[in-house]
């Protein structure tokens, strides 16, 4: 699996419930949003208990990888305002570009969610660009092509689709509600 490029990690390895979520809250407390925390935990139920402390904190659970009896948990810290209003005025729905990908196999999907979202969960041969690299690498997309850009939610989305129309990209497309309502083949990164 390729580095996820954590912002703090954790060391909760011999710790029962509650503690690695005591210590998991204390640190995103002073996150900031969008950043990702990486917890190394060797409690088995630490993965269940930290999926449901993210959701009911509106936090995001990107998921987990097991090396050995260490279990690391990866979640990003949400702003807690991700409704943004949206404008970049070519949207496309998911379902809409679920079609297009079974119609076509020349779409340029780029994905602007960080590093550690994409490698659980992303669209077959969708290109990974975070939102926050995506000024200085921005020449690797060709301009004429038709670019579908994804992330959680569409908000992310909307920003970078506003950025490249404002570089001479001319087929930028948004694409609503974005991966948290993803329903076709998604893929992860492998070892």
């Amino acid at each position: 699996m390729e580095n996820i490029k954590v912002n703090e990690t954790i060391d909760a390895k011999g710790l029962a419930c509650p503690m690695p979520i005591v210590k998991t809250k204390k640190v995103m407390n002073r996150l900031l949003p969008g950043q990702v925390l990486e917890v190394l935990a060797t409690d088995k139920g630490s993965k269940a208990d930290l999926k449901a402390w993210a959701e009911s904190s509106k936090h995001h659970y990107l998921g987990t990888i097991e090396e050995g009896a260490v279990l690391k948990h990866y979640l990003r810290k949400s702003s807690g305002d991700e409704e943004i209003e949206q404008k970049h005025p070519h949207v496309i729905q998911n379902e809409e570009l679920q079609e297009k990908i079974s119609s076509s196999k020349d779409l340029v999907i780029l994905d602007v969610r960080e590093a550690a979202e994409f490698v659980f969960n992303h669209i077959p041969n969708a290109v990974s660009i975070p939102l926050g690299e995506l000024e200085s690498r921005m020449n690797e997309l060709e301009k004429d092509k038709e670019i579908y850009v994804v992330c959680r939610t569409g908000n992310r989305s909307d920003l970078a689709a506003q950025k490249l129309t404002g570089e001479g990209f001319e087929k930028v497309i948004n694409v609503v509600p974005g991966m948290t309502k993803w329903s076709g083949e998604t893929s992860k990164v492998e070892k």
